[in-house]
């Protein structure tokens, strides 16, 4: 335990074990004969969170792929697959989600300092200058959009959950009793999503092909959230060479449709 809050505290602050698998997977059958899930508002609200609609300028970030293709590391759809899968495996699934874990279970236990430990976690893990202002950037949007919804706490939380994008995921999550769980793996596929029409534009892949390389992927996210969330505080942290490469490099490309 780092930060004060690290994963047992989370498992401790949960209703139940039963909580923390995915929603979307309990149904019952209502009077009408219509299934629906145990939690139809939570599901909502986690749409909601992680829709691309939302004003936080996810569309305008390749995180590396636009110089990646430029250089010839990227071409082809299976290419695209290898790089987000790569990534998905040993960077989100060992930093990103067990971060957004734990931050979760700060906002749960109402306690900013050991949100603002993981946030800094987050952030000296972040590689490039550009991957960081990325993630304040989103941090700072999405932490307007929450005060201005009219979370509760939104306001008084704002100064730590402007550094992070994450940090207003999990905030938001804990606030209307998303699981933590059901949080990662939205997390996950807005950050899939996100990419893979990040380089249906840049190669260009076209959206059939976009959407067939999302449908591949999205197979895999179950488990990197399955490991996310049972991974201790000491082994959380991960290391993307080609991904720091292709974010350095993108800072100085000369023409570029992505934000640097």
């Amino acid at each position: 335990m780092v930060c004060g809050l690290g994963l047992e505290a989370v498992r401790e602050d949960a209703p139940s074990s039963r909580s923390r698998v995915p929603t979307a997977v309990r149904r019952i059958r209502m009077d009408t004969g219509i299934r629906i899930t145990e939690r139809p508002s939570q599901l909502l609200r986690l749409l909601h969170l992680v829709s691309p609609s939302l004003p936080v300028g996810a569309f305008a970030y390749s995180q590396g792929i636009e110089w990646a293709v430029e250089a010839g590391w990227i071409r082809t759809a299976e290419d695209v697959q290898d790089w987000l899968l790569d990534q998905l495996v040993n960077s989100l699934a060992r930093l990103d989600l067990p971060l957004l874990v734990r931050m979760w279970g700060a906002a749960r236990a109402r306690e900013p300092e050991a949100m603002a430990c993981w946030v800094d976690w987050l952030l000296a893990a972040r590689e490039t200058a550009e991957l960081r202002a990325e993630e304040t950037n989103r941090g700072r949007a999405l932490a307007d959009l929450l005060v201005a919804w009219g979370l509760g706490g939104a306001g008084d939380w704002r100064p730590v959950l402007a550094r992070s994008q994450a940090a207003g995921v999990a905030f938001a999550a804990s606030a209307w009793g998303i699981p933590e769980g059901d949080a990662a793996l939205g997390y996950a596929w807005t950050w899939l999503e996100n990419l893979v029409l990040a380089a249906a534009k840049i190669i260009p892949l076209g959206q059939t092909r976009g959407q067939q390389v999302l449908r591949r992927l999205l197979g895999e996210v179950p488990a990197a959230v399955e490991e996310a969330l049972s991974l201790p505080d000491e082994e959380i942290g991960a290391s993307s060479p080609a991904l720091a490469i292709a974010s350095s490099a993108h800072e100085t490309q000369y023409m570029r449709l992505f934000r640097s």
